[in-house]
């Protein structure tokens, strides 16, 4: 059985692989936390140039929906994967999956909800 810190960093990983494969390139950071029957998970840094040039070239409305559009039809497609994978860490089955992206920071959160909350290991006081 794993800690919650070892489903944390095996979920961060798993996001990770999938922006660099999919989406092409990392995220500057990247955290997860579970809380409960949640898993949010937190990147920074996910635009492309060309996607910061777009928000900054076209009006800021027209670009801001554009990119919002294109990722969120990019996270759709992915979902089958994305939900395989938290539930192969977590062993608990993704109820739901919500996710949303700022234009302006590059900061995108996606929230996870299991049917329950996972078993872990409690970590030793020190």
């Amino acid at each position: 059985m794993k800690t919650q810190g070892e489903i944390e960093a095996a979920i961060c990983q798993g996001i990770n692989r999938f922006e660099q494969e999919y989406m092409g390139r990392g995220p500057k950071d990247i955290q997860t936390h579970l809380i409960g029957d949640l898993i949010v998970v937190r990147l920074q840094g996910t635009l492309t140039a060309a996607e910061k040039r777009l928000v900054q070239t076209l009006s800021p409305e027209k670009g801001r929906n554009l990119l919002k559009q294109v990722r969120f039809q990019l996270t759709e497609t992915a979902r089958p994967f994305l939900e395989a994978m938290v539930e192969e860490v977590t062993g608990v089955k993704v109820v739901s999956l919500h996710h949303d992206i700022s234009t302006v920071t590059g900061e995108k959160v996606v929230v996870f909800t299991l049917a329950e909350s996972p078993l872990f290991r409690e970590t030793r006081k020190k």
